[in-house]
């Protein structure tokens, strides 16, 4: 099945052309041009993966995500102004799944979704793994859901994959590249905090009583598999 994909953007020019380029991927495109008729169409239609821009009158995109993930963890792609790093982190912070800068290759803004969109199909009933289980924590695969004890945590798409990979290699340091590499599908770019911010995300809503996410300076991050002090 094509994935279906929705740009935000006030840029109808640039719409159009990603319209175009999309498509011809194999993609279904819908341009909306305003934050209000876009969380609209969210809420009416199926929507595989969000591509949202930052700079927009009206209606901002900071403030479209915070209300699109009240309703929706559909996965989002930031477009920032290149350069600014606190839009980036703000985004993330908010709850995009990854950001790319303005002006971009249009191949790389195709890789950016594939990389998005390549996740492991959820496992059939009894068709092997389901749940992840690091002392009081427990990750649902299949939902992308996590809990701490009985208290459930909401992720995103990218947190509950930064996630995964940190329970996989419990008491192992993974480096931000191996968690950029396995949990994001990219390369880590010079000054990326992505990995960085999606941790500091984790360790807050997954709060008191789960197991460390330690950092380890100039080496990466390692999930404590211990049981909490």
């Amino acid at each position: 099945m094509q994935a279906e994909l929705l740009l935000i953007d006030d840029d109808r020019d640039l719409c159009a052309m990603l319209e175009e380029l999309l498509g011809g991927e194999g993609f279904g495109v819908t341009s909306l041009h305003s934050g209000p008729a876009a969380l609209a169409h969210v809420e009416q239609h199926h929507v595989d993966l969000v591509v949202l821009d930052v700079m927009m009158p009206g209606m901002g995109g900071f403030d479209v995500l915070r209300t699109l993930r009240k309703r929706s963890a559909v996965p989002v792609l930031m477009l920032t102004a290149r350069g600014d790093a606190v839009d980036r982190i703000v985004g993330l912070e908010v709850g995009a799944d990854d950001y790319l800068a303005k002006p971009f290759h249009p191949r790389e803004l195709i890789a950016r979704i594939r990389a998005i969109l390549r996740r492991p199909a959820a496992p059939a009933p009894g068709a092997g793994e389901r749940l992840l289980t690091v002392g009081p924590l427990v990750l649902d695969l299949a939902r992308g859901k996590a809990t701490v004890g009985e208290r459930p945590v909401t992720l995103t798409g990218a947190e509950a994959r930064v996630l995964e990979e940190l329970m996989r290699a419990a008491g192992q340091v993974l480096s931000r590249q191996q968690l950029c590499d396995r949990a994001l599908g990219r390369p880590l770019e010079a000054f990326d905090r992505s990995i960085d911010t999606h941790v500091a995300n984790l360790r807050r809503k997954l709060g008191e009583g789960a197991p460390e996410i330690r950092g380890i300076r100039g080496a990466g991050y390692a999930l404590d598999p211990g049981d909490p002090p």
